[in-house]
């Protein structure tokens, strides 16, 4: 159970990480061109940020054994639709 625990808890950060950055993303510009305008440097810092933080919690996980047994009830439910949602927003 623990195992398979961390298995789903980082496959879902995973997810979130690409979910993420793709959204940060600019839009109609280059990743060169987005000093130009400020919104698309906001959401880009923004989101290198976001993408740094849960990068970081994939690598920071908890020893107790009970909060991997969460993860596997979370990570059944929550791991299916963070890849739908990546297969959308692609």
């Amino acid at each position: 159970m623990r195992i398979l625990g961390l298995i789903l808890r980082t496959l879902f950060l995973i997810v979130v990480v690409v979910v993420t950055a793709r959204v940060a993303y600019p839009q109609n510009e280059t990743l060169w061109s987005v000093y130009d305008t400020p919104d698309e440097l906001l959401r880009v810092v923004l989101g290198a940020a976001v993408c740094i933080f849960v990068a970081v919690q994939i690598f920071r996980y908890s020893r107790d054994p009970v909060d991997m047994r969460r993860w596997v009830v979370i990570g059944i439910a929550a791991v299916p639709l963070a890849l739908l949602c990546a297969v959308v927003i692609w």
